[in-house]
């Protein structure tokens, strides 16, 4: 049974950063946002073929992972979320240089911070990636509150509440193991993994929501997407 809620767990990650990404790109250029969701899916879909081919801890999925891991616990779901959904809430449009620089520094740190995965507990890079998800989250906090204030209720309590499970999940994941999981953390990975689709799922609509909100406000011009219309 927990193997299966494993996998539906990881399908909904993969379908979450797939779908939700591509609408990030193509109604809203916003190459951030959909690229570190196309990024989310990518891990989530080389992890279920990983666990599926038996898990070897030698194999290339094996440490692809742990870059892919490392990439977006320092810089995609922190900073590059943080820029992209400014967007919305600053009007901010990075230049092609910076979404390029921005991608790069998260490669050159997934490279770096993957050596610690697999070799035992690492205080640093682990208090570390829990500093900054905790900066993220007072941003987030700040959409969320952004969300409220015009109104849009549901997806500012949506975004509030996939924002407090992906901080458990941050907190949690190096440092208070679940008791009584397995060797593999099955259970850990079941909430992480619905946590992050959850998250991926109530971004979208808060962007979507806050977009259409300044388009309709006036702050925000309509020629930079293809369409506004709710699909």
């Amino acid at each position: 049974m927990k193997e299966l809620l494993f996998a539906l767990a990881d399908l909904w990650l993969i379908f979450a950063g797939f779908f939700y990404g591509w609408k990030f790109l193509r109604r809203y250029r916003n190459y951030l946002l959909g690229l570190e969701w196309f990024i989310l899916a990518i891990s989530a879909s080389n992890f279920l073929a990983w666990s599926l081919l038996g898990g070897a801890e030698d194999s290339f999925m094996y440490h692809f992972a742990f870059f892919l891991d490392a990439f977006s616990r320092s810089a995609g779901v922190s900073l590059i979320l943080v820029m992209g959904l400014m967007a919305v809430t600053h009007r901010y449009k990075p230049s092609r240089a910076v979404d390029i620089g921005v991608f790069a520094l998260g490669i050159v740190a997934g490279l770096y911070l993957q050596q610690f995965h697999g070799a035992g507990f690492h205080v640093v890079p682990a208090t570390f990636y829990v500093v900054v998800n905790l900066l993220s989250t007072a941003f987030l906090a700040y959409f969320s509150w952004r969300l409220w204030k015009i109104g849009a209720k549901g997806e500012a309590i949506g975004a509030a509440l996939s924002t407090a499970a992906g901080t458990y999940i941050a907190v949690t994941y190096d440092f208070f193991p679940l008791p009584g999981d397995d060797a593999y953390h099955t259970t850990f990975y079941i909430l992480a993994l619905s946590t992050w689709g959850f998250q991926a799922f109530t971004g979208y609509l808060g962007y979507r929501t806050l977009h259409d909100h300044n388009v309709a406000t006036g702050r925000e011009p309509n020629s930079g997407e293809r369409s506004v219309a709710r699909a």
